[in-house]
């Protein structure tokens, strides 16, 4: 059995350590050795992309901001989806996490990071939220776990009426924003009733065809 072979370690400004591992031909993000990702089990956040950017392919130069780079499939997954006048945000705080997907060595996101239509932002996305009042056609925000944080406390805001109502004020009309979380949470949810945006959990599992069931959030503004 092969052995996982640790591979380069980051720290979140918090001070929050990742750890990147390879086993085999797979890549893991694991924090105090749990995992927070795997190129093995990536279908729920792909399927984020899919639910608010395919409806977006006909749409002359949209615009969406991903919070939280990862593993890159979130953002492979909207380019796939969008057209080739589209722009894509991504914004990630975590330097090391965005030079391993830089890395050609690794099959991660290089590529797509060399996507002319991608922008990537080494920000808070709070910070990019807070200074794009309707800018976006689509959010998809994918920063840790969940409104349970395991990365880092301050992604917490995210999740609160105050992070909410600033994701949703950085909505065009009839944007979607989409959250992933690894648990249902009927408390989160309520909250994004309670700012005015209608709502669509999806369940979806990590694999294809097995594996945890992870949430997807989807909420829309109609103004």
């Amino acid at each position: 059995m092969k052995k996982f072979e640790r591979l380069d370690e980051a720290a979140a400004p918090d001070g929050t350590v990742l750890t990147l591992y390879r086993h085999d031909h797979d890549y893991t993000i694991r924090i105090d050795g749990v995992e927070l990702m795997s190129t093995r089990r990536h279908h729920s956040e792909e399927q984020l992309a899919e639910l608010v950017c395919a409806p977006l392919l006909h749409q002359r130069n949209a615009r969406v901001l991903i919070g939280g780079l990862g593993l890159g499939f979130t953002l492979k997954a909207a380019l796939r989806s969008l057209a080739p006048d589209a722009q894509v945000v991504v914004a990630e705080l975590v330097e090391g996490v965005i030079n391993w997907n830089r890395n050609p060595e690794y099959p991660l996101a290089h590529e797509a990071l060399n996507d002319a239509r991608v922008v990537l932002r080494p920000v808070n996305v709070l910070t990019l939220l807070k200074a794009s009042s309707r800018a976006f056609d689509a959010i998809m925000l994918d920063v840790d776990n969940g409104a349970d944080p395991l990365t880092t406390a301050g992604n917490a805001r995210l999740y609160h009426a105050v992070g909410i109502h600033m994701a949703a004020a950085a909505l065009r009309a009839g944007g979607s924003l989409a959250y992933w979380s690894a648990h249902v949470d009927p408390s989160f949810e309520r909250s994004l009733r309670d700012a005015g945006l209608s709502v669509e959990v999806t369940r979806v599992r990590a694999h294809v065809t097995s594996g945890y069931r992870h949430t997807l959030y989807v909420a829309r503004r109609s103004d």
